[in-house]
This record gives C-alpha cells, sequence and structure tokens, in this order.
C-alpha cells in the first residue's frame, strides 16, 4: 500500500469517525441508558443527552483512524485469490484486526463516555480521575475484552456484507459506486449486523459500567450473559435494539460514506 493511501485511509477513517460519533450521540446516550442495570429512567432518562460527549470528541478520530489504516493495509498484503468466495476472507481478517488495534484507543473513551452517559451529574473530568484513582489504568480497560467479542463479529458481518453489497452494485450498473450508494449499503450491512450482536453490546455495556469488586467487574461476557438472561429475559439480551440498529444503520451511512468521499478527494 502506498503511502499517500495509507495517509489517505488514516484521515478518512478519522474525519469519518468524529461525524459520525457526535451527529449520533444522543442515540448512543439513549441505549446505553436502555442496557444500564439501574434501568432508564434511573441512569438519566432522557435528561443531559449529551453527557460523556467529551471524551468521544476526543478519542473518535484517532480511534477510526486506527481502524481504517489497519483495515487497508492488511487487505493490501493479504494475497489477493482469483476466487470470488474467498474475497469476504480476506475483509474479515482486516476487519478483526483494525477492530483488535481501534479498540485499544476506543475502550478508555468508551468507559469515560457510558459512565458519564449514566451519571450525568459527574464531569468527564472527574469521572476520569474518578476512574484512575480507584481503579488505575485497568480501569479505563474495563471492558477491552468484551469490547473486541463484540466488535470482530460485527466486523465479520458488517465489512464482508458491505463490500459485497458495493461489489454487487457495482456490476449491476457497470461501474464503481459512488460514496452515496458506499453510504447505502454501509446503512444496510451496519444495521443487520447490529441486530445480531446486539447481546454483545448488553453484555460490554454491563461490564464497563460495572465498578470494582462487583459482579460484572470480572469482564466475564459469558457470565453477564448468563445473569442478564436469568433476570430479564431474550428482552433484557436485546435491550436497546432498536436504538442501536437506528444508530448504526445512520452511521453506517455517514461513517463508510464520509469515508468513502474523503478518500475519493485525498487521493
Amino acid at each position: 500500500m502506498e503511502p499517500r493511501e495509507s495517509w489517505a485511509a488514516l484521515a478518512a477513517g478519522g474525519v469519518a469517525g468524529v461525524c459520525v460519533d457526535l451527529i449520533l450521540f444522543p442515540l448512543d446516550t439513549v441505549k446505553t441508558r436502555l442496557q444500564s442495570p439501574q434501568g432508564f429512567r434511573k441512569a438519566g432518562g432522557f435528561r443531559g443527552i449529551y453527557a460523556g460527549v467529551p471524551s468521544t470528541a476526543i478519542g473518535s478520530f484517532p480511534n477510526a483512524a486506527a481502524f481504517f489504516i489497519t483495515y487497508e493495509n492488511v487487505k493490501s498484503m493479504l494475497p489477493h485469490s482469483s476466487t470470488p468466495y474467498l474475497t469476504p476472507a480476506t475483509h474479515m481478517v482486516a476487519a478483526s484486526l483494525g477492530e483488535v488495534v481501534a479498540c485499544l484507543i476506543r475502550v478508555p473513551s468508551e468507559v469515560v463516555k457510558q459512565r458519564a452517559q449514566v451519571s450525568s451529574s459527574s464531569s468527564t473530568l472527574r469521572i476520569l480521575s474518578h476512574t484512575l484513582y480507584h481503579e488505575g489504568i485497568q480501569g479505563l480497560y474495563r471492558g477491552y475484552k468484551s469490547t473486541v467479542l463484540r466488535e470482530i463479529p460485527f466486523s465479520l458481518v458488517q465489512f464482508p456484507l458491505w463490500e459485497s453489497l458495493k461489489d454487487l452494485w457495482s456490476w449491476k450498473q457497470g461501474h464503481v459506486v459512488d460514496s452515496w450508494q458506499s453510504a447505502v449499503c454501509g446503512a444496510f450491512a451496519g444495521g443487520f449486523a447490529a441486530a445480531v450482536t446486539t447481546p454483545l453490546d448488553v453484555a460490554k455495556t454491563r461490564i464497563m459500567l460495572a465498578k470494582a469488586g462487583s459482579s460484572n467487574a470480572s469482564g466475564n461476557v459469558l457470565a453477564t450473559l448468563g445473569d442478564v438472561w436469568r433476570t430479564q429475559g431474550l428482552s433484557g439480551l436485546f435491550a436497546g435494539v432498536v436504538p442501536r440498529m437506528a444508530a448504526i444503520s445512520l452511521g453506517g451511512f455517514i461513517f463508510l460514506g464520509t469515508y468513502e468521499k474523503t478518500r475519493q478527494l485525498l487521493l
């Protein structure tokens, strides 16, 4: 991959990440509060809907940039097979590695953001300092494994589906898709992936909101899912599925459309 292409992927990914995270922040807050163990109303309801936004504003650009520069570089390094049905495997590997790298930046930002979303009376800086003082650096990485375990299955569905839909649309019309068409493909792929991975998102949210010493503090995804199933059943496992699908469908449209358009402008 040429240096110019790497820089374009980095910049385009960063711009796309900032756009989607800031535009859709209220929906993300609603989703987090619906998944909170204390319940939607006690977590804040519709009050302070932008609580935690500074954490997102700081983390969005490097998080998305890290994902896309990894994704594009891994795709270019993997052997390109002439067998079409093996192409999704390349996208799966590239997306999975991209998520592992991006989560190193995303998780601390997510921990602070989600704790602020369910405690809107506390500032982002206060939550950050409180977490560091009582839990140390490991507190900021609470839920790293659960986040990766959520993001990899999500990417395994979203990115191969996105790339396949783009290829199909390109074939149908006889030329490469425009950025708005890529955005439509991204919306469909993101919404579908969001629906099927919601239980993993519920587990990730519960683990990130847990304090040291609580039952979810160990970060065990299966134990957390089991606890949700026992106490709330299927509705608990899919808590927040509607705002999650809405946010990620719209987010996929903005994120992947902005990425394609910005990358085209930079190349």
